[in-house]
């Protein structure tokens, strides 16, 4: 049979009773533990609660005041599980959870329209899909897709939605000749009642026991996010429809106001700005694996600044430990950072400064300032080697 949330997809509300009620039990997953939850089954004459399959997940709602945890179906019946028990023969209002539903019908119809272009311009078959909680996959049976196909794939599939193509329910006899012609992955095992055929207005015809929007403009826009390498030379396609493509962009635009916040620089630097700062993470911790009590460290590289040498220096036991960093060519100018024990930075800083023909100055710790050369950095090195081991035999 077919049920009134497959003949009627926007029926929000529905007078039905309950066929029967029996004991049940439901597993869920709370907060990463499985449960075992119990409760009752209940059969009802019709329903507008959508029972999981092809894909799409089951609808939730209210049977009543009693919400309804899980639709499932079973051969032409759908089960409803509820943790509390209602009287066979019950009249009861069913609500559905609309933005739930809605989103679902979104996305399903938005599968459909992908799956029928992506064959039709390129001759690739969906092989399986998958509706999921964020974003909805694709499983595209061809190696790869290739970006400008991707591109091409989106614009076709948002035209066919601006052009408000109604989207249509037929409802066939398993032998009608016409179920032949339609596009299937074939019919559950417990299939009973006629084939429903979902059709979209000269661009595909798709058998479906799914709920779905009755006019592709209800999709609103559909965003194809990118594809990712399936199993068995297969392609994912990932996608987002309707209210989803909208969060998404609030949620991206939400994220980006907070990179400007911490990155400090716009938008388009982001990239840059991330790459720079692992960089600088990475040399951090092999600079800070290098050290060892009352020891000298040095580092250089060709990129950076003041800051970020003081970032490294911030983050060091330079109480003990007297480092010395450059930014800038091997042998041109650049950057220079000396930070350590007080009497030592202020005691050597003139020295480094010297042989890197500088200027600058220091105080608490620091001497900072520009190289006009780096070429006699290893001298500055082997200078501040042999003044720690000085002052280490000192103290022992």
């Amino acid at each position: 049979m077919a049920f009134q949330c497959q003949r009627d997809c926007y029926m929000k509300e529905f007078v039905t009773s309950v066929v029967s009620c029996c004991p049940a039990e439901l597993k869920q997953e709370v907060n990463g533990k499985k449960e075992t939850i119990r409760g009752f089954h209940i059969k009802l004459q019709d329903t507008i609660l959508f029972p999981e399959g092809g894909g799409q997940p089951d609808d939730h709602g209210f049977l009543g005041d009693v919400p309804v945890l899980r639709v499932t179906r079973q051969g032409p019946d759908a089960l409803h599980f509820v943790a509390s028990p209602l009287e066979v023969g019950q009249e009861v209002q069913v609500k559905v959870d609309w933005e739930r539903r809605f989103d679902h019908m979104q996305q399903h119809s938005g599968q459909h329209l992908i799956t029928a272009l992506a064959d039709t311009m390129f001759g690739y078959k969906t092989t399986s899909w998958e509706l999921g909680r964020q974003r909805s996959t694709i499983e595209l049976d061809t190696p790869c897709v290739k970006p400008g196909q991707l591109q091409e794939l989106e614009e076709c599939v948002n035209e066919k939605i601006r052009a408000h193509i109604p989207v249509m329910v037929q409802l066939l006899s398993i032998d009608d000749p016409a179920v032949e012609k339609v596009r299937s992955r074939g019919l559950p095992e417990d299939h009973a009642g006629p084939i429903r055929i979902i059709d979209i207005e000269g661009i595909d015809a798709n058998m479906c026991c799914g709920t779905h929007v009755s006019n592709l403009g209800h999709l609103q826009l559909i965003k194809l996010l990118g594809t990712e390498k399936g199993k068995k030379n297969k392609t994912n396609l990932i996608f987002l429809a309707g209210k989803r493509v909208l969060k998404y962009a609030e949620k991206s635009f939400n994220t980006e106001r907070s990179l400007v916040s911490l990155l400090k620089t716009g938008p388009d630097e982001h990239v840059e700005a991330v790459d720079k700062l692992q960089k600088s993470v990475k040399l951090l911790q092999k600079v800070s694996m290098s050290i060892t009590k009352r020891c000298s460290c040095s580092s250089c590289r060709k990129e950076g600044d003041n800051e970020f040498m003081n970032i490294i220096a911030n983050e060091i036991n330079t109480e003990e430990t007297l480092v010395f960093l450059t930014v800038g060519e091997e042998k041109g100018p650049g950057l220079f950072l000396l930070a350590g024990p007080s009497e030592l930075v202020t005691e050597m800083g003139p020295q480094v400064l010297e042989l890197l023909q500088g200027k600058g100055a220091g105080k608490n710790g620091r001497f900072q300032g520009k190289a006009n050369s780096l070429g006699r950095r290893g001298e500055v090195e082997a200078l501040l080697k042999q003044r720690c081991n000085q002052r280490n035999s000192q103290e022992e």
